[in-house]
């Protein structure tokens, strides 16, 4: 949502809303802080909701002179990391894990951003946001950096949920396919199945099923189906979108921040070994700095909480000032897009049935 600031009613601007725990992340709220310093100074049409002790944070904002983009919101506890989501949904009602999603319950904000315990965020995020009509389960997706033209690939689900059979990969592939439009501007997403091998008479039986449906599907989605790619395509240039059950794409997800964290290590153990190549590593410096942004988390940092009533941005807990900022870039974005009405339609499109799906896409203009 929009809301009109009290110091833009004169100029009758106004700016989109966004709902930020401040006390879930690992580096604590002076960091989230930081972070929504660094999005208000680039972006004037970004506002926010900031949850958590209001005597820290007002002393934080006012540091930074955020007064007139930020509203606090006092909380009196935090979650955890190694809080139990169940635990959470008993007792968590005052903290600011709760008050952040329940900012856009009540519609008084358009996106969640939050750096707390996943777990406990996915489950007061359904509880409180619902899932949405026809989903059985929500979906995490993730931005991967890959040798797309926009440098990166989207994978879901990357861990909400273990389990996943043909008629979840199915709306993971459609709800994918709308964060792609709407997050990476691609007209006509390319769609592929992860497996364990592109062949069509491997894997489960629940990965042969949605590859039918998925291929039945394709055409009325507007999705370019690609089949099932392997582990290997995760980074390519071949698709778009990856569709996994949450187990497998964890793991993936897990084994490439270890991958790259052990590559970046093992560069600068070689480029230390000796003066000659201390030396190399000077001349080399141009480029290693503009693989090491490429390839940077931070840059990419936000999963999206796919398959609500709202949409939540979950950001690593270690995340710093650009971390946080790129959460909040990401959030803004699918705000701007109205990604979860449009998502709401995709969802409703993929148990539709072709008449259905005709009538969906020509209520939202085929824009989505």
């Amino acid at each position: 949502m929009t809301i009109k600031n009290t110091d833009q009613q004169t100029s009758g601007a106004a700016r989109t809303i966004i709902s930020v725990d401040a006390m879930g992340g690992d580096r604590g709220p002076a960091a989230v802080v930081a972070g929504i310093a660094r999005s208000a100074a680039k972006n004037p049409a970004i506002g926010f909701i900031v949850h958590g002790d209001a005597e820290v944070l007002s002393k934080l904002v006012k540091k930074r002179r955020l007064e007139s983009v930020c509203e606090i919101r006092d909380c009196s506890d935090v979650v955890t990391m190694d809080a139990k989501p169940s635990q959470v949904l008993r007792n968590g009602k005052d903290t600011s894990m709760w008050s952040t999603i329940e900012a856009v319950r009540n519609g008084e904000a358009t996106v969640a951003v939050s750096c707390g315990n996943t777990g406990a965020l996915m489950a007061i995020s359904m509880i409180r946001l619902r899932k949405l009509p026809g989903v059985n389960r929500p979906a995490i997706a993730c931005l991967w950096p890959s040798r797309n033209p926009n440098g990166f690939n989207v994978m879901l689900d990357v861990g909400a949920d273990i389990r996943a059979d043909e008629q979840d990969l199915l709306q993971y592939a459609m709800m994918g396919a709308s964060y792609a439009r709407n997050g990476l501007g691609l007209s006509r997403p390319r769609v592929g199945l992860l497996n364990v091998g592109t062949e069509e008479h491997k894997g489960r039986a629940e990965l042969k099923a949605a590859h039918d449906l998925i291929s039945e599907k394709a055409e009325q989605a507007d999705v370019d189906y690609v089949g099932f790619v392997e582990g290997g395509d995760i980074p390519s240039d071949r698709v778009d979108v990856i569709v996994t059950d949450g187990f497998t794409g964890n793991i993936a997800l897990k084994t490439g921040e270890g991958t790259a964290n052990l590559i970046s290590t093992l560069l600068k153990a070689a480029f230390k070994y000796s003066p000659i190549s201390r030396f190399a590593a000077l001349l080399a410096y141009p480029s290693l700095r503009r693989l090491s942004k490429r390839i940077d988390p931070r840059r990419v940092n936000g999963g999206v909480f796919l398959g609500l009533n709202g949409t939540v941005v979950k950001s690593h807990g270690s995340a710093d000032a650009t971390g946080i900022s790129a959460a909040i870039k990401l959030a803004f974005t699918l705000a701007e897009q109205g990604f979860s009405d449009k998502l709401a339609a995709r969802v409703a499109s993929s148990a539709a049935t072709p008449q259905d799906d005709a009538e969906i896409g020509t209520a939202n203009g085929n824009q989505e």
